[in-house]
């Protein structure tokens, strides 16, 4: 079998889509205290370890037909270790959907900053990605309940769902807001509490994420002339995403931050995600804009709320995954003259299909994930103590530190007396880093 043009850029955009999960890493690293950049990390960088082992040995089989339990999920014995795949073509486009099951997950660590059992989140990853992931990606991409074929999609319509509204974005901001509940609010949380520690690092972290998104999106384009749209509209709505945060935050706070312009391009990255392939790139600017304003607005909630969503998943990933899924039933293109979004004079038929569609994800994954969480809370335990809480969760958790102050040749730069990690532990937590 010879290697195709399509072949090779699956290939690429899988490679595209894992590096975004280090992206994410630095995104979310550069957002947390000094005291937990390790640890948040990590949480990104084991997703990839645990959620690749689970994708070989079941969670393919459990995303992809033939499926049982009514189109709920996949059988998950069908392609248990992907042995029947081995010499066919199949494990190029099995690997590029292992790139998304990834970042889904890594993504829900955000919310939880500085307060999670590292031992934890490996039990927790592994569990919620076979029994949240897989079944949500099969009703959604492999026939199940949601898709044409399936019970919810001949009753209300089939929502398009191109790379990840529902599966990926709306998934993760759901899980995230359950979990942010069952952990609950670090100590002495308020507004203004928690500042980033490197915001560089943000910046690294969301240009990388843009730069993977185009295979995100991309990946699955099925002729030249789609993947062009999509490559155009990738570009446009973060970009219109990224001014709309920035406009909120000059009329609200008087000046636009960096912090603030990279996470407009996530939240317009979310927003365009499901709708990158049924958009025109007007239609995108205006989604992206809409997305970012949107999103900037919501991360306030958490305070109205009382919830401590550390890195603001909920704010960025649900509200704009929401508006990017529900948009389309507005913005949708016709296809072939038939179909498309209420603007575009196809009724209301798409909408109804994305809300549905939404609200059930958002259903399905908040009871599962509250499942999961309070089984572990309740027996392993989900949350640091007070007092490794206080000290940090990288060294509680893994005996490192993001940034080592110590001294060369036993004195300091100034001459005066060594200072011992310990002591240049105190003093970071004395001031309140």
């Amino acid at each position: 079998m010879e290697l195709t043009a399509t072949d090779v850029w699956v290939m690429a955009s899988a490679a595209l889509v894992l590096l975004m999960t280090p992206g994410l890493a630095f995104f979310y690293g550069g957002m947390a205290r000094a005291k937990a950049a390790l640890n948040m990390m990590m949480m990104s960088f084991v997703s990839i370890g645990l959620v690749g082992v689970v994708w070989v040995l079941w969670g393919y089989g459990m995303s992809s037909a033939p499926g049982f339990l009514g189109g709920l999920v996949g059988n998950p014995a069908a392609d248990f270790g992907l042995s029947e795949y081995v010499g066919t073509g199949d494990l190029i486009g099995i690997g590029f959907g292992a790139t998304f099951a990834i970042i889904t997950v890594a993504l829900i660590s955000g919310a939880v900053a500085d307060r999670t059992r590292f031992s934890a989140w490996t039990v927790f990853v592994p569990i919620w990605v076979t029994l949240v992931y897989c079944p949500l990606a099969y009703m959604v991409w492999g026939g199940g309940l949601l898709s044409a074929d399936g019970a919810i999609g001949r009753t209300f319509g089939e929502a398009i769902d191109f790379a990840g509204g529902t599966v990926v974005h709306i998934n993760a901001g759901v899980a995230a807001l359950v979990l942010v509940y069952v952990l609950g609010r670090r100590a002495g949380w308020s507004k203004g509490f928690h500042r980033p520690h490197n915001v560089p690092l943000v910046m690294i972290g969301a240009a990388l994420l843009w730069f993977g998104w185009f295979g995100f999106n991309g990946g699955a384009a099925g002729s030249a002339e789609e993947a062009g749209l999509i490559w155009v509209n990738t570009l446009a709505a973060p970009a219109a995403a990224m001014l709309g945060w920035m406009l909120v935050e000059r009329i609200r706070d008087g000046r636009p931050t960096s912090l603030g312009a990279a996470s407009g391009v996530v939240a317009g990255l979310v927003a365009i995600t499901p709708a990158c392939a049924a958009l025109s790139p007007v239609g995108s600017l205006a989604l992206g804009l809409v997305a970012g304003a949107g999103a900037a607005m919501a991360i306030g909630l958490k305070y109205r709320f009382g919830y401590d969503d550390a890195l603001d998943v909920v704010g960025v990933h649900l509200v704009a995954g929401l508006i990017g899924t529900v948009g389309i039933g507005f913005l949708a293109l016709p296809v072939e003259g038939e179909g498309g979004g209420l603007f575009y004079g196809g009724g209301f038929d798409q909408l109804v299909a994305q809300v549905v569609a939404a609200v059930f994800t958002m259903a399905f994954t908040g009871v599962l994930t509250l499942v999961i969480a309070l089984a572990i809370a309740r027996t392993i335990g989900f949350r640091v103590s007070a007092e490794d809480e206080e000290r940090g969760v990288d060294l509680s958790e893994h005996a490192e530190l993001a940034y080592e102050f110590g001294p060369i040749g036993g004195l300091s730069a100034d001459g005066d007396r060594a200072v011992s990690k310990d002591e240049v532990v105190d003093e970071k937590e004395t001031a309140g880093v």
